[in-house]
């Protein structure tokens, strides 16, 4: 029943779209009429606000972060354990995949992600979080950059802590992750996919 417990208020939690938030609080148009059409800070971006994009991507990486953190810190005193994480974790990015609040329109995941990963321990987000600075340097594709990292992390799980359910939870939100980015993918093996800094096209990066 705890499990279960976790598993619904990390789903609420995620289901809390910042980008729509922060846009209506802001004045802005709602992220999902516009651009790509994700509520993402790249999408919220396009407005031209950089401080709406900013609190947008906080906010995200905020909500999966949240109830991680909670359940790693303080899930014993209530009799959960590495079930309850992966739960949390994958629960939280189904939140802002598919938020119940907002007709289950979401972003990409790729904030809220590294929220999670930073709460499953903060080697791990950091590990992640170098793969996409790397590949985004190097390539300047930012949804090639969310990709590599979404192969990556489940590997840097295993690696640094050994199989477990949330290495499992990691390899599962990763997939959902790649999933979410199939357009991207078929861009840029067109050679259509903006890279970043361009203008003319607006970058379809991850949200």
């Amino acid at each position: 029943m705890n499990n279960l417990i976790v598993a619904v208020v990390a789903y609420l939690i995620g289901s809390i779209s910042f980008a729509v938030v922060v846009s209506h609080a802001m004045g802005l148009a709602d992220p999902r009429s516009y651009g790509s059409g994700n509520p993402g800070a790249t999408n919220v971006l396009r407005t031209g606000n950089k401080l709406a994009a900013v609190l947008t991507l906080l906010g995200d990486a905020f909500k999966g972060w949240l109830p991680v953190w909670f359940v790693v810190h303080f899930g014993a005193r209530f009799g959960l354990d590495g079930t309850a994480i992966a739960l949390a974790a994958i629960a939280v990015f189904l939140g802002h995949l598919y938020p119940v609040f907002f007709r289950f329109q979401g972003g990409k995941g790729v904030a809220t992600a590294a929220g999670v990963l930073l709460a499953i321990h903060p080697v791990l987000g950091l590990a992640t979080l170098l793969t996409w600075l790397i590949i985004a340097f190097f390539f300047r594709y930012s949804s090639l950059a969310a990709l590599v990292a979404a192969v990556f992390a489940p590997f840097f799980q295993v690696f640094l802590f050994g199989p477990s359910r949330i290495s499992l939870a990691v390899a599962v939100m990763s997939a959902l992750l790649i999933w979410r980015h199939r357009g991207n993918i078929s861009k840029l093996l067109n050679g259509q996919e903006s890279r970043i800094g361009e203008k003319k096209r607006a970058a379809q990066a991850a949200e």
